[in-house]
């Protein structure tokens, strides 16, 4: 293996990105159930961040910073923030800017970020790409149910699905997929390229899904069944809550979105900790799968592979479900780097890294200069020498704050402590709106989904309102070098305050630095601007 990159022609990159995927759900990671060699021997023979957060834990936002390297509170999009991204700001994501460098471009899986006055159906990332094989939104455990552009594949079930997928994207005869939409008829040999590899697993709605049909895998139908799999360490049944973790007027769990209700009971976590599993080790087949195609097309000597998550998931420690919080069960996740060019100088590394800096590791790879838009961080350095990136401290954040009952907050961490604000929590309660809605007549999900113009304006003023003074309702302060499980709120304690005002003081700077300056670029995407559009023409882009 060579230990320089000196003359050596572009490398190709793939990208794997899973959802809902926690720190430790690989075997490499602390997992004693899921078998992940695939993965486990990636991160062996490259770089493991040990350290690793995102940005907001939640799909899209988390998402979109991922692609244009930028916090929420910088891009402006969410489930609730009335918006998707504009144009303007897709023409800096890393497959754009890669593909105008000269790459062959793929994108295959799940897309959970709209772009485009009309969202999804604007069409905007299809066209972005070589070979797009994907669905928009959930993909569905059996995929080809619900989603028109898989019905060609021969399996039935997502992971192996979208393994057909990469292997049609990796042919350079004739792509075999009719459905999937390509700019040539097959990929170029003499051509690098990039590929992002989306997926919908671990995630719970799309394990929730799994009904071990017939013609599943062993794998997704028997696989640790018969293994005595531990609950989360402090897990707390609904019925066994004393003292919930957050002031309930804060974090109104009653209100919790239905589909994380397995979280209530052991018998209902215990079943969906084995479908995790059970994807975790489809997820480390699929990696196994894309390392032979490589090898098969004599490129896996060239090919960098990535690997994180969007964001963690509660598994019902302290009682809670979700995510979206900015505790370390919901931002820390795995980031891998294997780049088979170079022998990595450290196997392991702590640094404050987060997922706004994948895209511009992935443009310093490929050669390509980071616009300045970019608010992340070249990686690529520490897998030769680089010991720290320049952040001093990591920021999270959640804005999806609604009716499902999460406050918002932000926070700020360092190798040793973890700061977290919360602000009040002033949304009308899901559970009442369904009430309402039923002695209307109303079917609950035109009150619980979709969203209008005001969600704009009550966004905006969720972003810039700390900024402007508003006040924290509530705090935590963790020692987590010796706290990992955030367990012991400090604020309170006599012995940390000055601790808790240094950390106060340097939340300022972090939070005006993520928010950065100017209205983001995204355009007005709401029922009333979809509804308008259809009658006076295109929604306005800002």
């Amino acid at each position: 293996m060579a230990n320089s990159a000196i003359a050596q022609p572009q490398p190709n990159i793939v990208l794997v990105l899973t959802d809902d995927q926690p720190y430790g759900y690989l075997g490499v990671t602390g997992n004693k159930i899921a078998k992940t060699p695939n993965i486990d021997n990636l991160a062996n023979q490259g770089l493991l961040f040990t350290n690793a957060h995102v940005t907001s834990a939640i799909c899209t936002p988390s998402r979109v910073s991922i692609l244009l390297s930028q916090y929420e509170r910088k891009h402006g999009v969410n489930f609730n923030s009335g918006t998707a991204v504009a144009e303007k700001a897709w023409l800096q994501s890393y497959p754009v800017l890669l593909r105008q460098s000269g790459y062959h471009t793929g994108w295959v899986g799940k897309n959970h970020v709209p772009v485009g006055e009309d969202g999804y159906a604007t069409g905007i990332m299809e066209k972005s790409f070589d070979y797009w094989y994907a669905s928009h939104g959930h993909m569905r455990f059996y995929s080809k149910d619900t989603h028109p552009i898989f019905k060609e594949a021969e399996n039935d079930t997502q992971l192996e699905i979208v393994s057909e997928g990469i292997a049609d994207f990796m042919d350079t005869n004739e792509y075999r997929f009719k459905r999937a939409q390509t700019f040539l008829d097959a990929r170029p040999k003499n051509q690098p390229f990039m590929l992002s590899i989306n997926l919908n697993l671990p995630h719970g709605a799309g394990a929730r899904e799994m009904a071990q049909r017939d013609k599943d895998d062993d794998i997704y139908k028997s696989l640790y069944r018969d293994k005595n799999i531990p609950l989360p360490k402090h897990y707390v049944a609904k019925k066994d809550i004393k003292q919930p973790k957050l002031p309930a007027d804060l974090l109104r769990a009653k209100d919790r979105q239905v589909g994380y209700n397995y979280v209530d009971t052991e018998e209902d976590v215990t079943e969906m900790l084995i479908r995790q599993n059970q994807a975790m080790t489809g997820i480390d087949r699929l990696v196994g799968r894309l390392q032979d195609e490589l090898k098969r097309h004599k490129v896996d000597d060239n090919t960098i592979i990535i690997l994180t998550s969007d964001h963690g998931l509660f598994m019902g420690e302290f009682g809670l479900g979700g995510k979206a919080l900015c505790y370390e069960k919901t931002t820390h996740v795995p980031l891998i780097i294997y780049d088979p060019r170079q022998t990595a100088k450290q196997q392991t590394s702590d640094a404050l890294v987060q997922s706004i800096d994948v895209a511009p590791t992935i443009l310093s790879y490929a050669g390509v200069t980071a616009p300045k838009s970019y608010q992340g961080e070249d990686l690529s350095g520490f897998y030769t020498h680089q010991t720290k990136t320049q952040r001093e401290y990591v920021f999270t954040e959640n804005l999806w704050s609604t009716h499902f009952g999460n406050p918002r907050c932000d926070a700020i961490q360092d190798n040793q402590w973890k700061y977290i604000r919360y602000y009040a929590n002033h949304n009308l309660s899901a559970n009442d709106k369904v009430k309402i809605a039923k002695q209307m007549g109303m079917k609950p999900s035109k009150v619980l989904y979709g969203y209008h113009d005001a969600a704009i304006t009550q966004y905006r003023q969720f972003v810039e309102g700390p900024l402007q003074g508003e006040s924290a309702v509530y705090e935590e302060l963790y020692h987590i070098a010796q706290d990992p499980d955030e367990l012991n709120n400090l604020v309170n304690s006599s012995q940390h305050q000055d601790k808790l005002a240094e950390m106060r003081n340097a939340w300022l700077p972090v939070i005006q630095q993520a928010r950065g300056s100017g209205f983001p670029h995204v355009v007005r995407y709401t029922v009333d601007s979809q509804l308008e559009k259809r009658s006076k023409g295109k929604a306005k882009t800002y």
